[in-house]
């Protein structure tokens, strides 16, 4: 079975993370979130992959390859310019020779796919759609069915008064490769605006697969930390590499951790990283690998990435680090802040106090603040 991931995109919602890690690579429970993504979809019977791949396609071709080591089939298609989600497609169709499934490379979700590929062929479906329940609908475009599932409507957006089903476009669809006629080469089309509109005109088979899976869009900054929290407390499934060397704490390899730290899980700490004396790490925290959190500091609800260095009695909640920063002593980082990669926080030495980074902020690759 072969599947396309379409992950050209320039992650421009989840700046600063994304300037240097394609918004697929980065890291979910200290793993890149694509090779989490393609191992799920193994695991449900998909052995050939195509990534439909635009912006630093090379940092996937350097850390995939040709998918062998992950026990799949892996071509990684570069597009000349952006063209689209159905146009990317398009662009990869050639490598397509029957039914296909298509993601989007920036959603988590846990998704039954073999009973999702049952109902397209008992179906007898051209596309299916995969479908999530919202709460809100009116900030989504919901997709109205018929008694039999058959697509009817997409509707964009709608006012509160206009809303007719809380069922949105969830991202994953099974098409059959004739549809793609439908597609215009080389030119900049979507499934949504494009494709599936038209397939409503032509009057083929379009049928909604309804699932309360779970389902998240890791690419906003809120979503991406919220998406560990509920991996960590059991809300997602999702497969946690390591020991657990204590309950609900888990060591991905060597760890040096003073007797007297506190943590209290749920708690994932990378490889070759320290807690010194009297650290509190609170859960659900992500520590990455070989970065050390100083005496005293505390680390509450928080996602690190590798190599960060959090000083004596710093204090960082809900928060996520890029790569390689160094946070000064008594530094405070507070709830949603955002800082990317190689950045420089500490404490403001001319008054002999702590810098905070207040709530919302966000710190692009070397800032500096002293």
């Amino acid at each position: 079975m072969k599947a396309v991931i379409l992950v050209g995109g320039l992650g421009t919602r989840l700046r600063p993370l994304t300037c240097n890690t394609p918004k697929p690579m980065i890291p979910l429970i200290n793993q890149p979130f694509i090779e989490a993504m393609l191992m799920r979809l193994r695991e449900q019977g998909i052995d050939e992959v195509v990534l439909a791949v635009q912006y630093l396609a090379d940092r996937f071709r350097a850390a995939l390859g040709d998918g062998e080591q992950l026990g799949l089939k892996l071509h990684i298609v570069e597009e000349p310019e952006p063209r689209g989600t159905a146009g990317a497609v398009k662009n990869v169709e050639h490598l397509l020779d029957g039914t296909t499934f298509i993601f989007n490379g920036d959603v988590l979700t846990d998704l039954d796919l073999q009973g999702m590929l049952a109902f397209h062929r008992e179906q007898g479906s051209k596309v299916t759609i995969s479908l999530t329940p919202v709460e809100d609908p009116t900030q989504f475009g919901l997709v109205e069915m018929d008694g039999e599932q058959r697509v009817q409507r997409f509707l964009e957006k709608p006012r509160p008064e206009d809303i007719t089903t809380n069922l949105i476009n969830a991202g994953t669809y099974i098409i059959e490769p004739d549809v793609f006629r439908y597609v215009p080469p080389n030119q900049h089309y979507m499934f949504e605006r494009g494709l599936f509109p038209v397939v409503l005109q032509t009057g083929d088979a379009m049928f909604g697969y309804p699932s309360r899976a779970y389902w998240t869009d890791i690419g906003k900054p809120q979503t991406y930390l919220e998406v560990h929290h509920d991996i960590l407390v059991g809300k997602a499934n999702y497969h946690i590499r390591g020991a657990e060397i204590a309950p609900r704490v888990w060591a991905q390899g060597d760890v040096d951790i003073h007797p007297s730290a506190l943590i209290s899980g749920p708690v994932v700490i990378g490889a070759g990283t320290k807690i010194e004396r009297g650290a509190r790490l609170i859960g659900p925290t992500v520590i990455g690998a070989h970065c050390s959190i100083g005496s005293e500091a505390t680390i509450d609800a928080a996602v690190l990435w590798d190599g960060n260095t959090i000083g004596e009695g710093a204090s960082l909640r809900s928060c996520v680090l890029g790569h390689n920063n160094q946070i000064g002593a008594k530094t405070v980082v507070d709830g949603g802040a955002i800082i990317s990669d190689n950045c420089v926080i500490g404490p403001d030495n001319r008054f002999d106090r702590a810098i905070r980074i207040w709530p919302g902020t966000q710190l692009g690759e070397k800032a500096i603040s002293f």
